[in-house]
This record gives structure tokens, sequence and C-alpha cells, in this order.
């Protein structure tokens, strides 16, 4: 169960959003590129998001590159979740491996500060705020477990092998 508060953006942020290219310098250095999470899409978001809280957005989420770190400083920012009504092929894939959860709903029903509880095996989103719970496709069994142990490389260190 994964609980926190709803960041709302709107329809088509992409990974140059996420991760703003002018500071593609910072690649390596990912601890301080969370610092500059989302800004191009709302400055203050990295300076005041918390442990758990979770990104909301419209229809294709992370359009753009490639780039793997654009996931991966969402969750080092702390981000519990990205709920979106859709996502960038890519960008889902590299989400889960490294561990990110990421649900397609409807995101209609959930309004900016919105107190939030996703359960990921049952696909329900329960808005605390309004009283509603938002059904959704849970994840595969493969891919909840990958989320469970931190990310497939995570995953691959633990078992040996991708074990479907």
């Amino acid at each position: 169960m994964i609980r926190g508060k709803a960041w709302k953006f709107g329809d088509g942020i992409s990974t140059d959003h996420i991760a703003p290219g002018r500071l593609f310098h910072l690649r390596s250095n990912l601890p301080e590129l969370a610092k500059h999470v989302l800004e191009d899409a709302r400055a203050d978001f990295a300076g005041k998001v918390a442990r758990g809280d979770f990104v909301v957005a419209g229809s294709n989420f992370g359009q753009g590159s490639s780039r793997e770190h654009a996931p991966t400083i969402i969750k080092l920012a702390g981000v519990g979740a990205v709920l979106a009504k859709s996502f960038a092929r890519i960008f889902f894939r590299n989400g889960i491996n490294i561990g990110l959860p990421l649900i397609q709903c409807d995101t209609d029903q959930i309004a900016e500060g919105d107190e939030l509880e996703v359960d990921l095996a049952a696909g329900q989103v329960r808005n605390l705020t309004k009283g509603v719970t938002i059904p959704f496709t849970p994840l595969p069994p493969v891919m909840r477990k990958i989320l469970d142990e931190g990310g497939l490389v995570a995953h691959i260190k633990k078992h040996g092998d991708l074990e479907i």
C-alpha cells in the first residue's frame, strides 16, 4: 500500500519536462539531477514533494527520449508512484525496470493535493479526500515482483536470472 498527496500535471509530460536537457551534464550525478525533477513543468515540485507523494498526469506521460534517468530521478525524489491516463512505452518499461510503480488509470477524479492510497495488487486507487475508488488493471505478477524487489537489477542479483 502506498499513501501520499497528489501533484497534478497535464498531458504530454515529456522526459525533458522530467529531466531538463539543459542539465544533461548532471546525468552521472542522479541525486543532484533529482533536485530538478519536473522543474520545467512545475518549478517548485522538487523542493516540495514529500516521500510517498504521487505524480498524477494525463495522457502520454514520459514521451520523448528513452533516457532511463527520467524515471530514476522521479524515484530518487521520493515519489511513491506515477498515475497517468497513458504512458510512453519506453518510459513505462524503464520505470518498472528501475522499481518505480506506474499506474494507468482515469486520473480525472484526482485533484491537486488529494490524499491517495494505492493498492497495486488489488488494482485500486482510493481517493481519500473525495471518498471514491478508481479501479485499474493490476500489473502482472512478474512486474509487481520486480517492483517489490527494487527493480530489475535487484531482482536479477537476487535470483541470478529473470524468473517469470
